[in-house]
């Protein structure tokens, strides 16, 4: 029974150096992610990139120490242009049917006859509600022009 013996510490600790290195490579990629957004010229950028290759822990400590607090107001204006943009596609969502919509509405619930449908629609579009261009068509017989 003596090899199963585990400590507490046995199971804690190789979790915990997880942990680091989990936050570590999550701070790196969005360090990364950062750098390659904002405006910095190419050779800035492959310099940054390749500190971070050649040197990733110092690197990503440096960079935090020396970028931190910009990355962090780039990522907070992120979350205010998206939260922004959400806002006005769930308004624009939320919009009142046309319309068509609402006469296709009608006559997908035979409230309305196809006769009643055809009117509406050329009433809609401006046109004389007799018109060729609002019959139905019919794959069967084509009808000659007049």
């Amino acid at each position: 029974m003596k090899e199963f013996d585990m400590h507490l510490w046995d199971v804690v600790v190789p979790i915990f150096w997880f942990m680091i290195l989990f936050a570590w490579a999550w701070l790196l990629i969005a360090i990364l992610g950062d750098l390659f957004r904002r405006e910095l010229s190419g050779w800035g950028k492959a310099l940054w990139t390749l500190f971070l290759i050649v040197a990733p822990w110092l690197g990503t400590l440096v960079s935090l120490i020396a970028r931190g607090r910009s990355m962090n107001e780039r990522v907070r204006a992120d979350a205010r242009r998206n939260k922004r943009d959400f806002h006005v596609r769930e308004t624009a969502g939320a919009a009142t049917p046309s319309t068509a919509d609402e006469l296709a509405d009608l006559r997908d619930r035979s409230t309305i006859s196809d006769e009643e449908f055809r009117h509406a629609k050329a009433k809609v579009l401006g046109m004389e509600p007799g018109s060729a261009a609002l019959a139905p068509v019919d794959d069967r017989a084509v009808p000659s022009p007049t």
